[in-house]
């Protein structure tokens, strides 16, 4: 019969090889690693379902830092506490440092060479394709009725348009959500969201699980 701290240690070194595994994706960039952590988290382990690895996202992607740390952080928090999210971010990072390191040494070496330059055109459109398939996923999972699909589709006009800072565009989502909400709560308009209230909150989201 195994210990608590044995088996939060089990599940400690669980995510680093997960993580392990994942790190290397974030190559292209921390969103390019969306569909890889959803097969990891979501298919095969079930630590999380779509609409809690929306909701994942979606703070990963507001708060400091990049998504793919982030990311490493909730997931690794939520199964062991800060040791679970240390070792998650140690291992989605550590992959990615070596590659960078060994990339820049071959790009000093070779980066005039026709077939590393033609390398890494192909790997942009790999990159793109991931990032597609993670906003088609992220679509998925977070746009629920007219509303949402509005809301998502003047955000990208006006980012296209106009550039504005992400942050802002955060911001105003935020305030732009609950308005919405509270407004059609005020005219008696049942809204599309009461039939996600089973989903667990943002203390639930965060609460670790020791396997006690």
């Amino acid at each position: 019969m195994l210990s608590n701290w044995q088996k939060q240690f089990r599940t400690c070194g669980e995510l680093f090889a997960i993580f392990t595994k994942i790190g290397p994706s974030t190559f292209g960039g921390g969103y390019a690693m969306i569909p890889i952590i959803e097969r990891e988290i979501v298919g095969k382990r079930q630590w999380l379902d779509e609409a809690e690895l929306a909701d994942m996202l979606s703070l990963a992607g507001s708060a400091p830092g990049g998504v793919a740390v982030n990311s490493a952080v909730f997931v690794g928090y939520r199964k062991a506490g800060i040791a679970g999210a240390i070792a998650s971010v140690i291992g989605i990072t550590l992959p990615a440092l070596m590659i960078v390191i060994v990339l820049s040494l071959v790009y000093l070496l070779y980066g005039s060479n026709p077939k590393l330059i033609a390398a890494l055109k192909g790997i942009h459109g790999a990159v793109i394709a991931l990032i597609l398939m993670a906003a088609y996923r992220m679509a998925k999972a977070s746009v629920i009725d007219k509303t949402t699909a509005a809301v998502a589709i003047v955000t990208v006009l006006v980012q296209v348009i106009f550039k504005i800072n992400p942050i802002y565009i955060i911001v105003i989502g935020l305030f732009a959500g609950i308005a919405i909400i509270k407004g059609k709560e005020l005219i008696g308009h049942r809204t599309s969201m009461d039939q996600l209230q089973s989903r667990p909150s943002a203390q639930e989201l965060f609460a670790p699980e020791y396997y006690i």
